[in-house]
């Protein structure tokens, strides 16, 4: 019963956002508790407090890329577009330039890629999102920025990952870099 009401739930989420999850009907096949444990995750990953929702999908969105998985990639910025984050802004974060992103956006994308570094520049980020939006705010970009590397990882690791591939915002084709482009240095980009 329980593997029966797990697929359906998969089956209703694939349908909903026009994505395979095929990782995770072979996953409840082998152990229905693994599924349902995994499927936890989700609430990790849909936390946010006190952070602007473009700033909070820029984070989760610049994270999957970093994973190099295309899906995961086209189904983070189809949930960005169904929360009303505006197109030009997801493209500017797919395109990595951040002059065309809004302050708070391009902010977080940088603190997101020092982060995904282990740079020393994300301390600096770090300090500039909890001094403009909270501590709440860093808990939740920490957990957006965990959650969505999380998918990919398993689903690479169960032989179902995928990379290139084509993403759409707003009905347009998005050509990817694969997120490999160096963060902008300087005290311009460390202050935007």
């Amino acid at each position: 019963m329980m593997k029966w009401t797990l697929h359906k739930a998969v089956a209703r989420f694939e349908r909903d956002w026009n994505y395979d999850a095929s990782y995770m009907h072979d996953m409840i096949d082998a152990s229905p508790r693994a599924a349902w444990l995994f499927s936890r995750v989700t609430a990790l990953g849909q936390f946010r407090r006190d952070i602007p929702v473009e700033a909070w999908c820029a984070a989760g969105i610049t994270a999957v890329r970093h994973e190099d998985c295309g899906p995961c990639t086209q189904l983070a910025v189809t949930m960005a577009e169904r929360a009303g984050v505006d197109a030009a802004v997801l493209r500017a974060v797919l395109a990595d330039t951040p002059d065309a992103m809004p302050p708070d956006v391009a902010l977080v994308w940088r603190f997101t890629r020092a982060t995904l570094a282990h740079e020393g520049d994300a301390d600096e980020y770090r300090e500039a999102i909890v001094k403009r939006w909270g501590r709440r705010a860093l808990v939740s970009l920490a957990f957006a920025i965990t959650a969505a590397r999380i998918y990919p990882t398993v689903k690479y690791a169960l032989g179902h990952g995928k990379a290139c591939m084509r993403v759409v915002v707003g009905g347009t084709p998005v050509t990817l870099d694969h997120g490999r482009v160096p963060a902008p240095t300087g005290v311009e980009a460390r202050t935007a």
